[in-house]
């Protein structure tokens, strides 16, 4: 059954599915690292899926200023995401083909938050945004 209001509009975003699919592939492959080196995966992990809950919670408070503030902390969660995975293939804990794998769907998900913050903030120079419900 499918429950759409005003405040599930962040499930239509292209950058949102994209950054659920980033969070899935990334639980796949980092799960399967050794015990001593749960916390590292978690965290990347959870900086993966920072990204979508962040796009969801800035656009829930509908104010432009907060939804731009969400959204550049999901940006800096795509940065410590990247940073991690990248460390993960110099430390040889992931193959070239899962990184490769994850980083199509990262810099896919970066690009899109970058375009739809530029984009807000346009609205936001011009007065264009409706806050109301």
């Amino acid at each position: 059954m499918e429950r759409n209001n005003i405040n599930r509009g962040f499930t239509k975003l292209r950058v949102w599915n994209d950054a659920i699919e980033l969070y899935v592939v990334s639980c796949k492959i980092l799960i399967k690292f050794p015990y001593e080196l749960k916390k590292t995966s978690s965290n990347c992990i959870d900086a993966s899926h920072s990204i979508s809950r962040n796009i969801a919670e800035g656009y829930s408070r509908r104010g432009i200023k907060e939804y731009l503030n969400f959204l550049n902390i999901a940006l800096g969660s795509c940065g410590e995401f990247y940073s991690s995975i990248f460390s993960f293939l110099k430390a040889e804990q992931i193959t070239e083909a899962e990184f490769e794998l994850m980083d199509v769907i990262h810099f896919k998900t970066e690009n899109e938050l970058i375009q739809l913050i530029k984009s807000l903030q346009r609205k936001s120079k011009d007065g264009n945004w409706i806050d109301t419900l």
